[in-house]
């Protein structure tokens, strides 16, 4: 068996690899540190298509404008009606106003035969009855799976995959996500998610990667290459959209669509890595951050728009900003004094597509602007040059109409085998005193809480609707975690009065769950967070609300075992009872498989392996990551007596527990000293020192003992995953040069300084020397 790397396990999967650093650079010499300097600046051009350039000569600024111009699908329904198209709306849209692009849906997921009819209508107007025949491309949130196609499986969110510490996982569930989204008609899907999950109050952690650039990096670009590259050829694929350019995740506040306050350091050395990567890795399209970085927002910006996407990263594909975003240039940020002044900001920019999304202001005022003067028709044309090369480039303009031959290749039993594996994997182990767990199936259990009956609870946003909260929608193999243990321990082993609404009384009777105890030997006890997405989801404490808490201070107070099931999308603080709890169990948001998952993890069917993707915070006002610097971790409790106890999370980044043991031995690197051209193997012994077989996450991290700019407390660069039988020894290696060890210094250099760093695998360390 080969043990891989994440940069190993992406070049065999045929993905595009890039350094941890995800910069190139020229070798020094020996004593120097390895440093990149900015590339000059030039907007890279896309190659001449005779095609393309043609179209362009013959088009009308009017017509130019309208591809710029993406509306929701509500502009063209009729009335109140969720999939009726409404002919007379639609020839307005597309035959008067020329839109070039549509996207979403009404109130719910559609069926295949609903999405066939409905894009048929749409292309029948675009590439018949239109001037130049122009295709629409169609937009989509596909996040974790295709979500708005009715009775599709979804994979866990993105918080849950990277748990599994399993790109193959991400890029087979990005395979499948474009499969049955092309196979339903359409071609763009706004996916993935490359901000960090470094705020969590802010309600989209559940769809990043966890708080590590190495991580989101890694997972990001296995799962483009998933939805662009799968090998299949374009009826299987969709374009990407690398999102949310760029420091979306870090709202001060913590609330959706805030200021974010993000030194030019920390930009570039944690936020734009995952986007570089993503570009080298093939994405064809971005969508822009909603909102501002240290006061300025990012629609707004050349600098981040044109100077970084295009000219340092090299970006040529297609730009869309967010739902809204450009007028709120003008009413919500206040840096434009009128509506026509906010469009003219964005295109200036660098937008190429904006996503309006309800009526045409966006494409009145541009064309106002174009036709005074002060936008430039080869500005427009840059632009719809590079919308028009995404629809040739999805083969539209050859077929743009759904194929009713793929309607048999979706909804597979491989599909959902993935979903499950991946569902699988992603559950964490966080505790286990006792080996309270697992549980025997014929023992009598009593489950209570408001997650144990809850599908929108799994699942949370983008789950059939927006805020996936509509249980009618869930597809009937859709299982609660009550459903799948009753499944698992038989009917008569398992006693609950869980309903199905989070917010019933009775989710939260201490009363009856104290009578129904005296009947159990144990209590599975779910509690979390309700579904919810973006805005919607904002909250003002990340503490457990107070009904939750109480019901696991009934159930500790009733002497049985307590076993606690966090179903959630960000890390709620749950210390006030962490200790009443013999084993916590933490489901993310797994999805379509996650109650059957977390049955069999809780009686043993598998063996936990996932370990969390972020820190795990203890207190709401003590979030300190870990690579937090070393300094946050001093303490002053008594006055000139300082403590190195100021980094106490309640779980750390990494942690996972198993129903075996695994010690690491022997950790070793090829070289003590290394200079800039020299490659470092670093191995590393895993064994299985228990009594059942396991799979152990790997991490490799680094610390810098001194750097110009203070140290992280350590970085991670590498992981693995390795399985192993009861006493088995495997080793795990990892490649690593003097680039992966770099920081940005205070000149906005990528750099690796020469000195010492300790590499720690576990409880192994080994230190080597940067000459």
């Amino acid at each position: 068996m080969k043990y891989y790397t994440p940069l190993a396990l992406l070049l065999a999967m045929g993905l595009h690899a890039c350094s941890s650093t995800t910069s190139t650079t020229q070798s020094p010499s020996q004593t120097a540190p390895v440093t990149q300097t900015a590339p000059a600046l030039s907007v890279p051009a896309l190659p001449t298509d005779p095609f393309i350039e043609d179209l362009l000569a013959k088009m009308s600024v009017e017509e130019k404008v309208g591809q710029m111009t993406q509306l929701t699908i509500d502009v063209i329904l009729k009335g109140n009606e969720t999939t009726v198209v409404d002919a007379a709306k639609l020839r307005d849209v597309l035959v008067n106003h020329h839109i070039g692009s549509l996207l979403n849906v009404r109130n719910h997921a559609y069926t295949i035969d609903q999405w066939h009819q409905i894009l048929t209508q749409i292309q029948n107007v675009a590439t018949k009855e239109t001037r130049h025949k122009i295709p629409v491309i169609y937009g989509i949130d596909a996040i974790h799976g295709a979500n708005y196609l009715a009775g599709s499986t979804l994979f866990p969110h993105n918080i849950g995959m990277a748990a599994t510490r399993n790109p193959a996982l991400v890029n087979q569930s990005a395979r499948i996500t474009a499969i049955e989204t092309r196979a339903s008609g359409i071609p763009w899907n706004f996916d993935p998610v490359l901000d960090l999950g470094r705020q969590p109050l802010w309600p989209r952690f559940e769809e990043t990667y966890g708080e590590d650039m190495f991580m989101a990096k890694t997972m990001g670009t296995a799962a483009i290459t998933g939805y662009e590259k799968n090998g299949q050829g374009q009826d299987f694929t969709v374009a990407s959209c690398m999102k949310h350019y760029l420091g979306y995740s870090l709202p001060a506040s913590g609330k959706d669509r805030t200021p974010a306050y993000i030194p030019e350091q920390m930009l570039r050395e944690l936020f734009l890595p995952p986007f570089k990567a993503a570009v080298e890795a093939g994405a064809s399209t971005v969508m822009i951050n909603s909102a501002e970085i240290n006061g300025v927002p990012v629609h707004a910006s050349k600098y981040y728009l044109t100077d970084i996407l295009r000219n340092e990263l090299g970006f040529q594909g297609v730009a869309v900003s967010d739902w809204e975003d450009v007028i709120r240039l003008h009413t919500r940020h206040r840096v434009a004094s009128t509506p026509k002044e906010a469009v003219r900001m964005a295109v200036e920019a660098g937008l190429d597509m904006s996503m309006v999304p309800y009526d045409y202001s966006f494409y009145d005022h541009l064309i106002a602007l174009v036709k005074e003067g002060t936008i430039s028709e080869e500005r427009i044309n840059l632009s719809v040059r590079r919308i028009l090369a995404l629809k040739k480039k999805l083969g539209l303009f050859e077929n743009a109409f759904p194929k009713p031959e793929l309607k048999n290749r979706i909804q597979t039993a491989e599909f959902d085998k993935v979903a499950y594996q991946s569902s699988l994997e992603s559950i964490t182990l966080l505790k286990n005193e006792k080996q309270t767990l697992p549980l025997a199936k014929n023992s009598k259990i009593l489950v209570v809480g408001p997650t144990a009956n809850n599908l929108g609870a799994l699942h949370s946003s983008w789950s059939y609707t927006w805020q996936g909260s509509d249980e009618s929608q869930y597809p009937k193999k859709t299982q609660t975690v009550l459903q799948a243990l009753i499944g698992k321990m038989g009917k008569a082993n398992v006693i609950s009065r869980a309903a199905a609404d989070f917010n019933a009384p009775a989710n939260y009777d201490v009363a009856q769950l104290k009578r129904d105890a005296a009947q159990a030997k144990a209590i599975v006890l779910c509690l979390g967070e309700k579904a919810y997405a973006e805005s919607p989801g904002v909250i003002d404490d990340l503490t457990l609300d107070a009904n939750q808490l109480a019901l696991a201070r009934a159930a500790k107070e009733t002497g049985k075992p307590v076993i606690l099931v966090l179903l959630e999308g960000r890390p709620r603080v749950i210390s006030a009872i962490e200790p009443l709890a013999d084993a916590v169990l933490m489901g993310y948001r797994p999805s379509t498989f996650g109650g059957a998952a977390i049955a069999d993890v809780l009686v043993g069917d598998h063996n936990p392996e996932g370990v969390l993707p972020f820190t795990y915070p203890r207190h709401a006002g003590d979030v300190l990551l870990y690579d937090h610097k070393n300094s946050e971790e001093i303490r002053e409790d008594v006055p000139n007596t300082y403590g190195n106890v100021g980094f106490n999370p309640q779980w750390q980044f990494g942690h996972g527990l198993s129903y075996t043991t695994f010690q690491f031995s022997d950790l070793r690197v090829n070289k003590t000293t290394f200079g800039a051209t020299d490659e470092l193997q670093i191995t590393v012994k895993v064994k299985n020192t228990g009594s059942r077989a396991g799979s152990k996450a790997v991490d490799l991290f680094s610390r810098d003992h001194f750097a110009s700019i203070t140290p992280s407390a350590k970085r991670l660069r590498g992981f693995s995953k390795v399985n192993l039988q009861p006493g088995q020894e495997r080793e795990v290696s990892f490649t690593l040069t003097a680039k992966d060890l770099a920081f940005v210094n205070q000149q906005g250099q990528w750099v690796t300084e020469p000195g010492a760093f300790d590499l720690m695998v576990g409880d192994q360390k080994t230190t080597i020397t940067y000459q």
